[in-house]
């Protein structure tokens, strides 16, 4: 999954006067480089990395932004949250762009292109963002197939499909292959990836070195480095947007349920319990607020999670309609540690939670909810 166009894409949908002009982020001093321009920018040849004198010579009319990196973490996060409810197996590249193992999940994600579609579906609904998806067979070839139909793209290049795909296509496209190996491969009359598979490894390490064979690899559409899981995270969490603020007191009890559901089907997922749980309130005017609370005993179990944040909620002073509402789970500890919790009524909840579990990986996290968070 790769985000399209990512910190001026944030900045077009946080600034409706921004949108569908040419957005450029980076460093706005005379040494600085593009970090990311928006497509309307990139159609006037202004592109990443480019020094942003050159960025202004080749569009004057553009709207340029230093950034904000803390924001743009934020919403990383939260696209990340959304990836991690279609795969255990995360390797992220940055703030925008990932992979995905799907690997074992063939039976909750039968179809992997309507997978690719419902993360793009969700990444648009939840953060009013677009995303390119390229699924394959290896790292490779899934980056390449993200980035040929961008933006709001999706391409499959399945099983046996990667020489005609690859045949075509500009020797650039390798992963690792910059401008430097592209000119040298230009002057050898190799100008496609087709050609350069068909030329001898052998004869390509006179140029290149070692890094003729990864080339001569990755032509053929071979590829075996495995999906890296990144860092632990910090927190788990989930927050919506409502499209009408909510006002009365049982639709907040619901829609905390709700919330505390998925954080905990998240929280067991990924074999995490969790000490401190917090809750973010949007007001209709926009005014913020977060307030958290750290347990005695750290949980993943749904009913602790919501019973905690609708105490929370119920000690809060909430004059005015609520616009966004979320429930996050910090300070995580591995399900090793926790072996004192499972102990008469726990051990009963647990083994009830591993059956809803397995009900939700079978048929969808929809199968199975709280009774009050149906109506």
């Amino acid at each position: 999954m790769d985000m399209d166009a990512f910190f001026a894409s944030v900045e077009q949908r946080d600034n409706d006067q921004l949108r569908g002009k040419p957005v450029i982020v980076g460093g706005l001093g005379s040494r600085g480089v593009v970090s990311t321009a928006s497509y309307e920018a990139r159609r006037l040849g202004v592109h990443s990395a480019m020094p942003m004198a050159e960025a202004r010579r080749l569009c004057p009319q553009g709207i340029y932004l230093p950034g904000d990196h803390k924001k743009y973490v934020q919403v990383s996060a939260r696209i990340q949250d959304i990836l991690a409810d279609f795969s255990p197996v995360i390797e992220p590249l940055s703030l925008d762009e990932a992979f995905l193992d799907m690997t074992g999940m063939e039976r909750l994600f039968p179809d992997i292109a309507a997978a690719a579609r419902q993360i793009k579906k969700r990444i648009r609904g939840e953060l009013e963002l677009t995303a390119s998806a390229g699924a394959a067979p290896n790292k490779f070839l899934a980056k390449l197939a993200s980035d040929l139909e961008k933006p709001d793209g999706l391409v499959v290049i399945r099983p046996g499909e990667a020489a005609a795909v690859l045949e075509p296509l500009s020797v650039s496209h390798l992963w690792g292959v910059g401008k430097a190996a592209t000119d040298v491969l230009h002057k050898l009359g190799i100008k496609t990836i087709g050609q350069l598979a068909r030329t001898d490894a052998v004869f390509l390490a006179q140029y290149f070195g070692k890094a003729a064979y990864e080339m001569n690899r990755l032509s053929r559409g071979l590829d075996d480095r495995p999906v890296i899981p990144g860092r632990e995270p910090k927190s788990v969490g989930k927050e919506v947007t409502f499209a009408t603020d909510l006002l009365v007191p049982e639709d907040i009890r619901s829609q905390l349920l709700l919330l505390a559901e998925k954080v905990g089907w998240r929280l067991r997922r990924r074999g995490y319990f969790a000490r401190t749980i917090t809750v973010k309130i949007r007001f209709a005017s926009f005014r913020t607020i977060t307030r958290r609370r750290t347990l005695t005993e750290p949980t993943q179990f749904d009913e602790v999670l919501f019973a905690t944040a609708l105490d929370i909620c119920q000690g809060l002073s909430l004059p005015e309609g609520i616009r966004l509402l979320g429930i996050s789970a910090a300070n995580l500890q591995s399900g090793g540690g926790q072996i004192s919790l499972f102990d008469g009524q726990s051990k009963k909840r647990s083994a009830l939670y591993r059956t809803l579990d397995q009900l939700k990986a079978r048929f969808g996290e929809g199968i199975v909810t709280k009774g009050s968070s149906s109506k």
